[in-house]
């Protein structure tokens, strides 16, 4: 395997398991240390790896989370607790929606969702950021700034923007037609007419 699918295999671990953990605090509020492991990650022993570094493993991901501002420690009575941030949670919401969009598989009603926008040079990696999401979810790029989905995807865009902080950078638009707009139907897998 080459050094880059190697390194690109570690990295999705990693987030694999930060992914996990940050649910895992999501859905019980807060998350003991003590029974992390034992009890409410269980599953996350059946990843790739060594079985004997899960532990090191759940921890170092507990640490990456508080240190990116999604989660953050507390102590009651003497034990430590993780518990997910405002930030956290927002992450947790754009990540759910992903999936959500990209696994519905609904009729086309004919109209195409178009996200035009215009982020200044200063702001490059939000921009960037954009298209990364974008491309990943299944849109389709028509120019550097204007994508194309098949489908509604409002709710999205709207968590998209709020994480990204780019409200009025980014707008939103349904089109009835696009002209020459077969290959996009041909990409999406759409009735040609």
């Amino acid at each position: 395997m080459g050094h880059l699918e190697e390194s690109a295999r570690k990295r999705r671990r990693k987030q694999n398991i930060q992914h996990a953990l940050l649910t895992s605090v999501a859905v019980t509020g807060l998350l003991a240390w003590a029974v992390l492991a034992p009890n409410t990650l269980q599953l996350l022993r059946y990843l790739p790896g060594e079985r004997n570094k899960f532990g090191h493993r759940i921890r170092t991901a507990a640490g990456r989370l508080v240190a990116k501002g999604r989660a953050t420690w507390i102590e009651k009575k003497g034990k430590k607790y993780l518990r997910i941030t405002n930030l956290g949670r927002r992450e947790l919401a754009l990540e759910q929606a992903k999936i959500t969009l990209t696994a519905q598989k609904k009729r086309w009603d004919g109209r195409w969702r178009m996200v035009v926008f215009d982020i200044p040079e200063r702001r490059r990696r939000v921009r960037n950021r954009l298209r990364e999401v974008m491309q990943e979810v299944g849109f389709v790029r028509m120019q550097d700034s204007v994508w194309v989905y098949p489908h509604d995807c409002e709710d999205f865009i709207a968590l998209l923007k709020m994480e990204l902080k780019i409200g009025k950078d980014v707008l939103y638009a349904i089109a009835d037609t696009i002209e020459y707009d077969k290959p996009l139907r041909i990409h999406f897998a759409l009735p040609l007419e």
